[in-house]
């Protein structure tokens, strides 16, 4: 019965890192440090575990399918914008491709970046346009703008995963008035730099503009997402997301999070502090990033390699193989705890 299977997904699909558990088991080691996924090593907040408990329960109740619960601390904490929600980031992409693209029509993307966009794109049938970034990992506005030339949409990451780089907001309100579609711009490190793209919003119809709890709010677990998005836009989102997208126990863990700011604030002065570590203590170039990540080139390494290596030795991180239009010499690894972070110097330098 395979053969109903359809093509797109008989092969590829999203690289997954290792997990801790297993290399636990495998070598023999007592204690992992978890430096391949990009998460927050902090607990969630008090405010958003105490807000889940709460939630559990009404948790025969179907959710509100609007996450009324989880707007209201949105706007509570940026303002008056209009939000649509998915699960994770990922669910918001899926989405919004869903609502605006049809089989055939073009999704334009930069590469190397987070393989999930071509993956989201080709679901839905959609035909995909890659532009290759520059060596320094930045981008061109004219270079989008030609390739987008009638495309439904483009996606842009920035803070880019995993080259951690981020797009100035000049460059980007370039491509925004170079472009007939939708610019999807994934934020979802955007906390750990110095960017603001929210004021393009005011001027722009055709901005959507995502971001993630995942990251400095601890709750990747919990699977929110959500998006900046134009006012005409909402109802049609909301028409192509599947029902009840966000379960009830993580839109009340979500907006428990946004009212603790310390939690945040913590986080990313430590990510700040860690990535100027990382790039005076690492014996290997480390490329300057916006994101809670670096990116390490460790030639004349292959990333598979030293992943390998360093696993043996109890630190995982995440090889760059698998994103397309990077060599196999680069690996990423996120800001984990102290202890964490001072392993993978000690181990890396030692390689």
């Amino acid at each position: 019965m395979e053969h109903l299977v359809r093509p797109v997904y008989k092969e590829g699909g999203y690289a997954f890192a290792r997990k801790a558990e297993d290399i636990a088991s495998e070598y023999g080691i007592e204690r992992v440090a978890r430096l391949a996924s990009n998460e927050n090593p902090e607990p969630p907040s008090p405010l958003a575990t105490g807000a889940a408990k709460r939630a559990i329960h009404r948790a025969n109740r179907y959710p509100d399918e609007k996450t009324s619960v989880l707007v209201q601390g949105l706007r509570a904490y940026y303002g008056d914008y209009h939000f649509v929600a998915g699960v994770g980031m990922d669910g918001v992409i899926e989405t919004l491709i869903r609502t605006i693209v049809s089989p055939n029509e073009a999704v334009v993307v930069t590469t190397p970046t987070f393989s999930f966009y071509s993956l989201a794109a080709r679901a839905q049938e959609a035909n995909v346009l890659t532009v290759p970034r520059e060596r320094d990992f930045s981008v061109k506005a004219e270079e989008i703008i030609s390739a987008g030339e009638g495309a439904k949409m483009v996606i842009l990451c920035t803070p880019n995963n995993p080259t951690g780089n981020a797009t100035s907001v000049e460059v980007v309100q370039e491509i925004l008035e170079g472009i007939d579609g939708i610019l999807f711009l994934d934020n979802a490190y955007v906390e750990f730099s110095d960017f603001d793209y929210l004021p393009l919003l005011k001027d722009h119809g055709n901005l959507v503009i995502g971001r993630t709890l995942s990251k400095v709010h601890s709750l990747a677990g919990f699977r929110v997402g959500y998006a900046f998005a134009p006012e005409w836009l909402v109802p049609y989102y909301q028409r192509a997301a599947t029902p009840f997208t966000v379960n009830s126990v993580s839109a009340a863990a979500a907006a428990g999070a946004l009212l603790d700011r310390e939690h945040a604030e913590r986080y990313i002065g430590k990510v700040k502090q860690w990535r100027k570590r990382f790039r005076d203590e690492v014996k290997y170039p480390v490329h300057p990033s916006d994101a809670n990540f670096v990116m390490v080139d460790v030639s004349p390494l292959p990333g598979d390699a030293v992943v390998e290596r360093l696993a043996r030795r109890g630190v995982i991180v995440r090889s760059c193989r698998s994103f397309t239009g990077l060599p196999d010499h680069y690996i990423r690894v996120s800001v984990g705890e102290d202890w964490e972070n001072e392993m993978f110097i000690g181990e890396i330098n030692a390689l």
